[in-house]
């Protein structure tokens, strides 16, 4: 019905593309880091930068939305649609920090190096929302119009775990009301085929404290007397793990014939060795008889964040009273949150060696992990869209990461198909240095979301089921 005018209307986003990565310049120009309190001024100014820039677009109801306690909301929307339905455009626009990462480019300034362009936030996630808005002003410029109605949540506080996220909803739900939700803030297996993620891990943090000593003693005086609480910890955290240092707690089975269709991502060690930065010396985790995407995917998973440990110039020769550990678990599909956690606290606080008092403590749970079966028309429109806007339907994919918005938004709109899409590809390197966009994935995700609206505009709205 729609595809002339959406064939233009793409055309007519590509040809934008100059515009497009100046708006983005001008956002990842702000050092909008969410969980740095000096940097909460840069996040209200973007998020005014936003909503300005929302009412240019010619999009109404656009407001700051605001809690106390809480970095604001940008939310906006397009009613003009009687009778059509109604999708919900969700993203976030605060950063992770830089820090001391070792950028080859200003992290806060848009660089274009060959086909990539590179600032933190470039795909994670302003380039996610942001194909989004090329994609409404090319169907406004082409038509003047949009083919369905649009609501838009762009967060600012999804970088810390979406703390203030359900009170947002309980406060303003008529903001999140929709027949539909895309998310745009997921990865792609390439830069030339799409993904729509149909899963997702949880997110946890515990606290892991070692004591021994009521205070720091000599270590030539009583070391072999007394039980070093830091190296209790040590070997307490190996525990964890297996021979390749995965977490070996908390697995989960899968069905034969998922971890047989899993062998088709395209998880290839050249992928492995160029995404994840891996030394040339190193090799990937063995598979272990699980696919690669099952162990990123479907198999839960432990990061060391921080130690109490000296740092280098902070050393003495002395045994300290204490020691932690703050630890990250990414929490598989099927396990639950406390149940991961009473085995793992069970595990470190059988036996301890020397005989140290080991306290495990939930220290936040950040988001629960989330699985779908995308079928029925909805997912008709997604598959046809993106063969239009890629040239190639979207593999169902897995993301090992955490989005906290989706597990709530979920729980409290269950009957609400859920879009989850993205521009990230294996070597964006979000949260991590030369964060980068990839300039041609980001134009055919514009045009998939061009030709996305027209697809959805043919559907019925309706309310809890059926579309």
């Amino acid at each position: 019905m729609f595809d002339h005018i959406t064939t233009a209307v793409a055309l007519r986003a590509c040809r934008s593309m100059e515009s497009t990565l100046a708006m983005l310049s001008h956002y990842v120009a702000h050092p909008a880091i969410s969980c740095e309190e000096e940097h909460h001024s840069d996040v209200i100014k973007l998020a005014q930068a936003i909503a300005n820039d929302l009412c240019e677009l010619g999009l109404d109801s656009v407001r700051l939305l605001q809690l106390d306690g809480a970095l604001p909301l940008v939310a906006a929307s397009y009613s003009k649609q009687p009778g059509k339905p109604t999708l919900l455009i969700y993203g976030h626009y605060d950063l992770q920090p830089v820090q001391n990462e070792a950028w080859d480019t200003p992290p806060h300034k848009l660089t274009k190096r060959g086909d990539r362009v590179y600032a933190r936030g470039a795909s994670d996630d302003m380039g996610g929302w942001l194909s989004h808005l090329a994609a409404i002003r090319a169907w406004l410029e082409e038509t003047g119009e949009l083919p369905l109605n649009i609501k838009l949540v762009i967060e600012g506080e999804e970088e810390i775990g979406s703390p203030n996220l359900e009170r947002y909803i309980e406060a303003f739900p008529e903001a999140f009301s929709a027949d539909f939700m895309v998310l745009t803030d997921c990865e792609n297996p390439s830069v030339d085929i799409p993904g729509l993620t149909v899963s997702l891990r949880g997110l946890m943090e515990i606290e892991l404290t070692c004591e021994a000593l009521t205070a720091d003693v000599h270590s030539g005086l009583w070391g072999n007397l007394l039980p070093d609480p830091a190296l209790a910890l040590v070997s307490l955290l190996a525990r964890l793990v297996d021979e390749d240092t995965r977490l070996r707690i908390g697995r989960i089975d899968v069905s034969e014939n998922w971890r047989k269709e899993s062998q088709k991502i395209p998880f290839d060690e050249a992928l492995i060795r160029k995404g994840g930065r891996l030394l040339s010396s190193v090799l990937p985790l063995p598979e272990r008889g699980r696919s690669r995407a099952e162990w990123v995917w479907r198999q839960p998973a432990i990061t060391i964040l921080s130690t109490s440990l000296p740092k280098p110039g902070e050393e003495k020769n002395a045994i300290r009273h204490k020691a932690s550990a703050i630890l990250s678990l990414r929490i598989p599909p099927g396990c639950t949150p406390q149940a991961l956690f009473e085995e793992i606290s069970k595990t470190l606080t059988s036996s301890p060696p020397g005989g140290v008092q080991v306290t495990v403590k939930l220290k936040e749970l950040s988001a629960l992990p989330w699985i779908d079966d995308p079928k029925g028309p909805v997912y008709d429109a997604v598959d046809r869209a993106y063969l239009k806007g890629w040239g190639h339907p979207p593999l169902r994919i897995g993301v090992g990461g955490s989005i906290p918005f989706v597990a709530i938004f979920a729980k409290r709109f269950p009957h609400v198909p859920l879009i989850l899409n993205g521009v990230m590809d294996p070597e964006s390197g979000a949260h991590g240095p030369n964060e980068s966009l990839h300039l041609g994935l980001f134009e055919r995700a514009i045009r998939a979301n061009a030709y996305l609206y027209a697809e959805l505009a043919s559907l019925n709205p309706t309310s809890p089921s059926g579309i």
